[in-house]
Parts: C-alpha cells; structure tokens; sequence
C-alpha cells in the first residue's frame, strides 16, 4: 500500500502561511468594511429622517455641518454632499423669508457653499436629477436675491438645471415642485399662473405616491412642500 505523503518544503510552506495571512486580511477588511457601512447608514438614516422636518435656518445649518461631515468621511458616497447642499439652498431660502432682493450679502454666501458641496456630487455621480434640482435651486436663489440684474443669468440657468433634471428621471417628485414653485412666485405678466402652479404640485403629490428611492437614505422629500403649494392655490 502506497503512503500519501505530504509536500512540507520550506518553499511550499512559505507559500501556504502567505495563503492564509491573505485570507486573514481579506476577511478582515470585509468585516471592517461591512461595520464601517452600517455605521454609515445609520447616521445617514437619521439625519435623512429630519430633512422634511426642519424649519428653522438652524435646523438647517445642523443638518447641513453634519452631512459635510459626513461627506469628508465617506468621500465616494454622492448622497452627504448632496444632502449638505441641499440644506445650504434651504438656509438661504429660510433667510430670504419670502423676500424678492435686497439679501443677497446674506443669501450668496450660502449658495457659494452649496454650489461647492454639489460640485463634490456631481464628481462622483454626474448624470442625477437629483443633484440637478438642486443645481436649479442653487441658480434660484442667487437670482431671487437680485432679480432684475440676475435674471438673464440665474434665471436661464434654473431654468436649464430643471430640465436636464426632468430629462434624466421624469418621475422624479421634485421636478414638477420646484416647476410649481416658478409658476406661483412668478408674476402673471412674466408667465406665472396659481392655475398652472396647482396642477404641478398636484402631480408632485400623485409621483410621490408611486415614487420608489433607491433606499432609505436616497431623496424622498418633497410631499410636504408640495402639499402646502397646492393647498395655497384652492
């Protein structure tokens, strides 16, 4: 009967103990990397989770340092840029109060900011209509700030940013607000219309109901805004 034996030469050896510290390592950097996605998501849950609840420019500019902590953090991850320039355009709208002009020393500080912040998104994730809203909203509030000098340019440009959004996801909720919010804060005589307003915000409504994010952590804002236009257009 022939013995099986065994090859245990210092060579082969050398390279089974290199096969398992590899496999070691492996398993290591998946378990760290695993944790450190948890860790991720559940940060990122719960400050999502207060994105339709703020209200304040405080609330805001929380929301918006903790993202941009976020975002230095995981630096491949679209989503905490996305969020702190979203929260950037929201404080200066807070600051504008409703306000036509005269505020753009206060409010173009916060729009440089968001504009920085998108920019890291849009490295990562270019074609989004998410990022293009708020790309949109960012040229809104410079133009709001000075509308009869800015118009030609920011006006163009939120206009532009609107539509590249709607091009890319014509399902996206957050198109058809921002598109209701142009045409009930624009004078009648420049092509505004509550009419026209109201049948917006109602389709806002109607994709929210149907409208899917990609998770839990993915924009899903909006249903409130868009119910509080529309009740203003009864």
């Amino acid at each position: 009967m022939h013995k099986i034996s065994i090859d245990s030469s210092p060579f082969k050896m050398s390279i089974m103990k290199k096969y398992i510290s590899l496999l070691i390592l492996l398993g290591f950097i998946y378990v760290s990397g695993t944790a450190q996605s948890e860790k991720y998501l559940k940060v990122m849950q719960e400050k999502v989770s207060q994105v339709d609840q703020a209200r304040t420019v405080e609330a805001w500019q929380e929301l918006a340092n903790s993202f941009e902590r976020i975002g230095e953090t995981e630096k491949d991850q679209w989503l905490p840029f996305y969020y702190a320039a979203l929260s950037r355009v929201m404080m200066g709208n807070m600051i504008a109060n409703g306000q036509t002009g005269g505020f753009a020393d206060k409010t173009d500080p916060e729009a440089d900011k968001a504009e920085q912040l998108l920019a890291k998104a849009l490295a990562l994730t270019s074609e989004n209509s998410e990022l293009w809203c708020v790309k949109k909203m960012i040229a809104t509030l410079r133009m709001m700030a000075d509308p009869m000098s800015r118009f030609q340019t920011y006006g163009m440009a939120a206009s532009a940013a609107l539509q590249k959004a709607k091009q890319l996801d014509p399902l996206n909720p957050r198109v058809y607000l921002l598109e209701g919010q142009d045409k009930f804060f624009t004078p009648e005589q420049f092509g505004g219309s509550k009419t026209e307003a109201k049948a917006l915000f109602e389709e806002s409504i109607k994709k929210q109901e149907t409208f899917k994010p990609a998770s839990a952590i993915h924009p899903g804002w909006g249903l409130s805004q868009a119910t509080y236009f529309y009740d203003q257009c009864k």
